[in-house]
């Protein structure tokens, strides 16, 4: 399991925090998925990813949350990176899927403690 959730994941935002529980299920699931699944398994993390982003940033916006500028560039950069990951994958780089899904783990747990917790 890369993350385990724990009460220092959660921001107090019921809607939120089920959907960071989601997330990181749904990492720690890929983490454990088999090589020959690891593109598919990309896919629907990254459709899940790109919905968990869209609905952060709508509630900033109705919220007219200030530095949703700078919140809606690092999701976009994460987007960015994971869609070029994948398409690695999709040409049999699997080393680079399980890179990135590593890396994601620490990447969250920062993303949340600061950028999503303000």
């Amino acid at each position: 399991m890369l993350i385990e959730w724990s009460d220092t994941l959660e921001l107090g935002v019921a809607e939120m925090d089920a959907t960071h529980r989601e997330f990181v299920e749904q990492l720690n699931a890929l983490a454990e998925t088999a090589d020959a699944d690891l593109l598919s398994g990309l896919d629907a993390f990254i459709d899940h990813t790109v919905e968990h982003f869209a609905q952060e940033e709508r509630w900033m916006e109705s919220t007219a949350f200030p530095p949703l500028h700078c919140h809606r560039t690092e999701h976009e950069g994460v987007l960015g990176v994971m869609r070029e990951v994948r398409g690695r994958v999709g040409d049999g780089r699997t080393e680079l899927g399980r890179v990135l899904v590593r890396e994601l783990a620490p990447w969250f747990k920062h993303h949340a403690a600061t950028m999503d917790a303000m």
